[in-house]
């Protein structure tokens, strides 16, 4: 059964559809959630919230988007209202990959087995992770959805009920903040390599 034929069978009152639902989803939902706000417990409980939100919700449903474009959108919007209630503290790529399912895989390649690469290769992560950490709410979201979740922009203007003009305004100004923060690091190393 295809998901626009469990949402029909869900919306008739059918509580296996509705299950089969989620656990087809289940998985994108909380790593969404992880990713957003860093923390297992915290995506776990957005996870919860945007189940009982759907089924709670699930008949004006209309089929406009995907579910899981809908889902996706319930869950961003829960997180971001945690993340305002909330400042959340900065943490690391590797506390994030830690903590979450096995299935969630965000790695740099590993350049080399040296030593030497090795310290350069996890020093780029800190600060590859320091600078998406230090977006605002509002690009670090986008940057999350788009560049690690691959969603359309398409996709990212449901979600964010934003216009899609906005949408890749945000996505350039996340990726040129990105990039100077950056090129900040590689300008020094490659100033301390020439010394």
């Amino acid at each position: 059964m295809n998901e626009l034929e469990l949402v029909e069978r869900a919306k008739t009152g059918d509580t296996k559809a509705f299950e089969e639902l989620v656990k087809l989803t289940q998985e994108k939902i909380y790593n969404l959630g992880l990713k957003i706000l860093g923390n297992r417990d915290d995506a776990a409980d957005i996870l919860q919230e945007t189940y009982i939100k759907a089924y709670e919700n699930l008949p004006k449903f209309e089929g406009k988007s995907s579910f899981s474009t809908w889902l996706y959108r319930i869950a961003t919007n829960f997180a971001l209202m945690k993340l305002r209630k909330e400042k959340y503290k900065k943490i690391s790529i590797d506390e994030i990959k830690k903590s979450s399912d096995e299935n969630y895989k965000l790695e740099i390649s590993d350049w080399s087995n040296s030593p030497y690469f090795q310290y350069r290769n996890e020093e780029l992560k800190e600060i590859l992770n320091n600078a998406i950490n230090s977006l605002p709410p509002k690009y670090k979201t986008i940057f999350i959805l788009h560049d690690i979740e691959g969603l359309s922009i398409g996709e990212i203007s449901e979600i964010l009920s934003l216009s899609i003009p906005t949408v890749k305004t945000r996505i350039h100004r996340s990726r040129l903040f990105l990039r100077e923060k950056l090129s900040e690091y590689f300008k020094k190393k490659g100033n301390s390599n020439e010394m």
